[in-house]
Formats: structure tokens, C-alpha cells, sequence
């Protein structure tokens, strides 16, 4: 019986010590003596350092300004920014990782690493990389809007919410899971500086942890017709003066028993929005026309795309994945990216257009 008390009275003192919230590290949230930042901006300094840049305060009706600071390490940029601001710097309402492409391109693993051992940063937290200098951005667009940040913040999260493939989004968790599994190679959305514009540049294509090249604008929607579930809400054509709208994909990959050769079938949905071209699209012959022109387009345009992935020796889409059968050894890194480079790929589409069916034929 004496046993039984001992536990009861040591369960007891426990579930006191969680409902008070007891614990050896109390840390200060004082709102009026915390600064929660939202977002921190990573580029390359002087001597293999770091230009570590936020912006504050976040929260009060203060007048917002850019601090930075030059570090050896992500960390002791949040200790020195506590040593030289008024208020304690706070990391866990931050939103996004602002990485510079220079700095991309040389590698993040270690902010990678930085963040995912942090228990105050959420896995959630958008990776982004820019072309250009964002805190010169930031500096002259806090004189026109103080929100900046928290507007950058909801575009992503419009983006992500409604699965639209207008742009490539990833987050920390997405990231860490291709860099860190085999026969993948992760992706991060590049946005590019010009003056007073903040604008989408394409999909930045990373090998294990370094940026090699950014997709261009037609290689980027191709690739976002082909690699995730999203749809894109328009798909400017020019070549063929036409706008395709709400297209959806479904995909399926292939590979021969010897895995030398990838087949890649899309069926593709989409409505015809706009069309300034020379065909008749009320005859249904000339529809089936325009129609087999777009196929071998975008099949076309996949090869090459593809064919580029190969070059770089970057797997975004994961095709490695599929080499791995039951009962047989799976091919090392190096042996898969030989056989990636050689692979012969073979490219299918079939379109299905709604065509202009609300409006009337102007001969009728």
C-alpha cells in the first residue's frame, strides 16, 4: 500500500508541475519588452560571414526601420541583436527565411540544420530566395508601405492555400525532406528585385543543397504542369495567341525494366480563355487542329526541360524513386546520376480543350 501512495504523490506533483507550467528555463514575453520578428534575411558578407537582416519592431506603432548585422553564425546574429536593440529579439512568429542567391548558390545546409533544431521556429516557415538586395528593397518600400513584410507573408500563403501553381511555394519541412532523401533534389521559389518591383522569377532548381539554375518562365509552368497537383489558373501561349485557363494535369511516369527509358503521359484539361488567332474554333476541324499544335508543343517543351534537369544532374521530380524495386540493391548516388544523365525520355500529351462554347459565331 505504502508503494501505491509513493506513486500516487509522484503523479500527483507531476501533473501539478505541467498545469503550472513550471519549468528550469522561464523565459521574458513581456510584449512591451519582446520584439517577434517575421522574417530574417540571409546574405553573404566579408570573410565567409553572414549578413544576417530583420525588421522591427514588428508589433508596436514604433517606426519601423532594417537592422543588420554582420555573423559568423545564425545565432549569435539573434544575441547581438539583443546586445545592440532595446527590446529581446524573438524568433518564434517567424514566417519566412529570406536567402540571397549568392548565398544560395553556395549552400544552406547549415541554416537548414539552425532552424529545424530551433523548437521555437515551426517547420512551416517559407524558404525563399531573391535576386538582389533585399534590405535595399525593404529600406525604400518601408517609406511607402510599414506592412511590407506582413503583405510578402500573405501572398505566399494565398499561393499555398489554394493550390495554385502560378508559383513554386516550399516551406522548411518540404525542403528538408528532398535534401535529406535519397534520389531527390530539393526546389525553393526565386524572386527577383528590380527597382521597385518584388516579382516572381521561376523555380530555383538545387542540387542536394546549392542553387544551380532558375527555371525560366515557359520551363517553370511546364514544370508545374508536371510535378504537383495544383493547377494553373492561366497559361499564356503566345507563339499560338492564346490563353489556356484552370489547367489541371494528371501524370503518370514510367520506367522500362532496365530503367533506361522514362515515359512521361500527361493528360491535360483546360479552358480556352482568350484566342487571337487565325483558325476557326467553332469548326471542329480546325479546334482538332489547334489542339494537336499545342500536344506537340508541350511535348516539346518537356523534353527540353527534362533534358535540362539531366545536364544540371538534378532529379526534382523524384524519378529516381522509381528505379527502386523488392529483392535488388539500390543503385548509389553516383551510379543513378550516370544512369539519369544517359536515360532516353519519351513524352506524351493528350489535351482536352473546353473550347469558346459562350460565344456565338460571328458568321452565324
Amino acid at each position: 500500500m505504502s508503494k501505491l501512495k509513493k506513486r500516487t504523490v509522484s503523479l500527483s506533483l507531476i501533473f501539478m508541475i505541467l498545469l503550472t507550467g513550471c519549468s528550469p528555463f522561464v523565459e521574458n514575453n513581456t510584449i512591451e519588452e519582446i520584439a517577434p520578428v517575421t522574417f530574417w534575411s540571409v546574405r553573404s558578407g566579408e570573410n565567409d560571414q553572414v549578413i544576417l537582416s530583420t525588421l522591427t519592431p514588428p508589433l508596436l506603432k514604433e517606426k519601423k526601420r532594417v537592422i543588420t548585422m554582420q555573423v559568423d553564425l545564425l545565432k549569435q546574429g539573434s544575441k547581438n541583436f539583443n546586445l545592440n536593440y532595446y527590446r529581446e529579439i524573438k524568433s518564434g512568429q517567424v514566417r519566412m527565411l529570406i536567402i540571397s542567391e549568392d548565398f544560395a548558390k553556395k549552400g544552406i545546409t547549415f541554416l537548414i540544420n539552425t532552424l529545424l533544431a530551433d523548437p521555437d521556429i515551426s517547420q512551416r516557415i517559407y524558404l525563399v530566395v531573391v535576386n538582389g538586395n533585399f534590405d535595399e528593397y525593404l529600406q525604400n518600400q518601408l517609406e511607402q508601405e510599414e506592412n511590407i513584410d506582413y503583405y510578402l507573408y500573405r501572398m505566399l500563403k494565398h499561393y499555398e492555400e489554394n493550390d495554385q501553381g502560378e508559383i513554386t511555394i516550399a516551406n522548411l519541412h518540404e525542403y528538408k525532406n528532398k535534401l535529406y532523401t535519397s534520389y531527390s533534389d530539393p526546389i525553393l521559389p526565386v524572386f527577383k528585385i528590380e527597382d521597385d518591383d518584388f516579382k516572381y522569377d521561376g523555380t530555383g532548381i538545387f542540387r542536394n543543397d546549392k542553387l544551380l539554375y532558375t527555371l525560366s518562365y515557359l520551363e517553370d509552368q511546364i514544370y508545374q504542369i508536371i510535378d504537383n497537383n495544383y493547377y494553373l489558373k492561366f497559361l499564356p501561349l503566345s507563339s499560338f495567341s492564346a490563353v489556356l485557363g484552370q489547367v489541371r494535369s494528371d501524370v503518370k511516369i514510367d520506367l522500362n525494366s532496365s530503367s533506361d527509358i522514362l515515359s512521361l503521359n500527361v493528360k491535360l484539361h483546360a479552358r480556352l480563355e482568350e484566342y487571337r488567332g487565325d483558325k476557326n474554333l467553332f469548326n471542329e476541324k480546325e479546334l482538332t487542329t489547334l489542339t494537336n499544335e499545342l500536344e506537340a508543343y508541350f511535348e516539346k517543351q518537356t523534353k527540353e526541360l527534362i533534358k535540362k534537369l539531366q545536364d544540371l544532374e538534378a532529379d526534382p521530380i523524384e524519378i529516381g524513386k522509381r528505379i527502386k524495386t523488392p529483392f535488388t540493391k539500390p543503385p548509389t548516388e553516383k551510379e543513378w546520376l550516370q544512369k539519369w544523365g544517359k536515360m532516353k525520355v519519351e513524352v506524351s500529351y493528350q489535351l482536352d480543350i473546353e473550347p469558346l462554347t459562350n460565344m456565338k459565331n460571328e458568321k452565324e
